[in-house]
């Protein structure tokens, strides 16, 4: 089984791990596909251009696999129109796509176009926003949560993906699971099982109930979704600051259980390896997503948690949106790594999507 053979649950393909280089490329483009959007964008290595395009859905999970295509398809070629493009003059394609298999996708884009396009999961996208695709970590905390690495490079490239099992058997750390133990210490506070907190009166204000047993009905008789009990998390990261002890601790145990995740990935690529033979160690661990907005409250934690293995780890969040990753794997993919750097490109994916 891969699950005890040592094999990754996510792999890096060999076109990004060993790319051929293209001296004739000037066009690459990069995906970002999701359970509400997709945004594509197509980049001008020698201009320095970027021009995007946008889709609906295209998480397999969400919508279907057909759908999932046809947006992936409707966001690439508005892009490729308004760089002025043929699809044949693009140098690379990275496709990064959210859900737990993305093999029935990347078959209907490779049918509907061409092989060249490469769809990966949206997890080795995030890593390369994270650490610019090199050798590093992304840990993502949105709705729900997932870490991948990458240790090595070329032939030595290693691999390694904790998390990602979903809101039922994962998730931890994420802003649905802060959520739900939001709800759930609201709960014990009004039961006398468990201390006194300020999310309780925060829970009948955010989801409009009279009661915390109000609220938990709504979670099943509504049933409320994975993005209105993430939403709640909010208040979580409002409360922590100001002194709410459960609402911290909260925070203190999720970056704990992130944390173990994020220390399996760099154990099982051999990013701590240094760290242990006395060596600097050093390298990024970039964090995604809206949970982290909480601040210092969760990043301090968490921060602790991955130092204990590896001191020399630089965690600091993510300010590159997630098809920037996919635009320097694009790149990379061509043997242009370096024709643009990530502060460049954030500020070009910036003004390209801010109107």
């Amino acid at each position: 089984m891969r699950a005890m053979n040592g094999e990754s649950l996510v792999e890096l393909p060999r076109a990004l791990s060993a790319p051929q280089a293209r001296t004739d490329t000037r066009y690459v483009m990069g995906v970002d596909g999701g359970a509400t959007k997709t945004l594509a964008a197509v980049l001008d290595l020698e201009a320095k251009t970027l021009h995007v395009g946008r889709g609906g859905p295209s998480n397999e999970d969400a919508v279907g696999a057909r759908a999932a295509v046809q947006a992936l398809l409707v966001a690439a070629d508005e892009a490729i129109g308004r760089a002025g493009v043929d699809a044949g003059e693009l140098g690379g394609a990275v496709l990064a796509i959210a859900g737990t298999d993305t093999e029935h996708v990347a078959a209907g884009v490779r049918e509907a176009r061409t092989d060249a396009w490469l769809v990966v999961n949206d997890v080795v996208g995030a890593w390369a926003t994270a650490t610019g695709g090199g050798p590093g970590v992304a840990a993502i905390a949105g709705t729900g949560s997932n870490v991948f690495g990458v240790g090595g490079e070329g032939e030595s490239t290693r691999a390694w993906r904790a998390g990602g099992w979903g809101h039922v058997l994962g998730d931890e750390g994420s802003g649905y699971w802060l959520g739900v133990q939001s709800i759930k210490a609201a709960l014990r506070h009004r039961e006398g099982s468990g201390p006194a907190t300020g999310l309780s009166d925060a829970a009948l204000e955010f989801f409009g109930e009279e009661s915390v047993e109000a609220v938990a009905q709504s979670v099943y008789s509504k049933p409320l979704s994975k993005g209105e009990i993430a939403a709640f998390a909010i208040e979580t990261g409002r409360l922590a600051p100001q002194g709410d002890v459960v609402a911290r601790e909260l925070y203190e145990h999720g970056a704990r259980k992130l944390g173990e995740q994020i220390k399996a990935v760099i154990a099982h690529t051999g990013l701590g390896q240094e760290a242990a033979d006395g060596r600097s160690g050093r390298f990024p661990v970039g964090l995604i997503g809206s949970a982290f907005k909480a601040g210092a409250v969760f990043v301090e934690p968490l921060t602790r948690a991955v130092h204990e293995l590896a001191p020399g780890a630089s965690v600091q969040a993510v300010e590159m949106a997630p098809v920037g990753g996919s635009l320097l794997l694009a790149a990379r993919m061509c043997g242009h790594g370096e024709a643009i750097g990530t502060a460049e490109l954030a500020d070009l994916i910036e003004r390209a999507t801010s109107g």
